[in-house]
């Protein structure tokens, strides 16, 4: 691998100019190989950005020389690799990470601003960004209160046996859950009531749980909880559910894109927004997915 050398000087008196200079090496996480001499990796892209420093160092009176370099062998190419070790700035993050074991919201997704930033000018990545990408995940599924997916086989199950029964799952719901709590009233127990917890740890006994660790349904291999629910109860051969299935997926998990997946999570953060509680949002989100069943199952029937 190659490297951009760029030979900095700047003027004394210029300090607005070394600041803004030093700032934009910073953002692009170029590496110090001693005074005025910054480097990265090659690439068309540092390449067009060094240039522009360049430019920038030369309109305040500074002067500014890009050069190609090349390690002689293989040791000293690891002595400039090592130059753009990012552990220590690991370390910080996982420091603040282990500090936020409370989960909130705002300091989770700034820590996710942080490890993206930090990740975006890693460019030889090793443990300690795995370790970082693990904590912080953890963090963010604790805060979400989202389930952890678990390894086992998804069992045929006979909706006859599920009927009349109450069903639990955490409160203010979301569209993994809305989805769930539809598909089961809509097509396993049409006489369902549904409990929504404060608590999964307090879900009754009798209760049947869902999308939540420890729940009877929850995410499996990958699969989110509707998904499981129907493959559980051989709904997902039903190609419209199959289609509702993706964008839920999309929209809880990620993964694939799916074209109706941003309109349809507008459409529910206005009706969550709107319900007075989780009953209520349950019957607007019900007439959502009731409406794209029948649009695709018309969708599929014209093919």
């Amino acid at each position: 691998m190659n490297f951009l050398a760029l030979f900095v000087t700047l003027p004394t008196q210029q300090s607005a100019g070394r600041m803004r200079v030093w700032r934009a090496l910073k953002a692009l996480g170029c590496a110090t190989l001693r005074d005025g001499v910054y480097l990265l990796p090659e690439s068309e892209r540092h390449f067009v950005a060094l240039m522009q420093i360049a430019d920038d160092v030369k309109s305040v009176q500074g002067s500014a020389d890009l050069f190609l370099l090349s390690a002689r062998n293989e040791g000293q190419q690891r002595q400039l690799v090592a130059q753009f070790d990012r552990g220590e700035d690991y370390a910080r993050l996982l420091a603040a990470i282990a500090a936020a074991a409370s989960g909130d919201a705002k300091v989770v997704r700034s820590l996710r601003r942080e490890l993206s930033a930090l990740s975006a000018i890693d460019y030889f990545p090793g443990e300690a960004r795995r370790q970082a990408e693990e904590a912080l995940a953890a963090l963010e599924a604790a805060a979400s209160g989202e389930p952890h997916s678990v390894a086992g086989k998804i069992r045929r199950l006979e909706s006859a046996d599920f009927q009349g029964r109450t069903w639990a799952t955490r409160q203010h719901l979301w569209v993994d859950r809305m989805a769930s709590a539809w598909l089961i009233r809509r097509f396993i127990d049409k006489k369902a009531s549904f409990l929504w917890l404060d608590d999964p740890q307090r879900c009754p006994q009798q209760a049947l749980g869902f999308d939540f660790d420890g729940a009877s349904f929850t995410h499996v291999d990958g699969r989110v909880t509707f998904e499981v629910l129907a493959a559980s109860f051989g709904l997902d051969a039903d190609a419209a559910i199959a289609r509702i299935a993706s964008i839920v997926h999309c929209l809880d998990a990620g993964g694939v894109p799916v074209a109706e997946a941003a309109g349809i999570e507008a459409v529910l953060a206005g009706a969550r927004a709107a319900a007075p509680n989780d009953d209520k949002l349950l019957i607007e989100a019900s007439r959502l997915f009731d409406n794209l069943y029948k649009n695709f199952q018309q969708e599929n029937s014209h093919e």
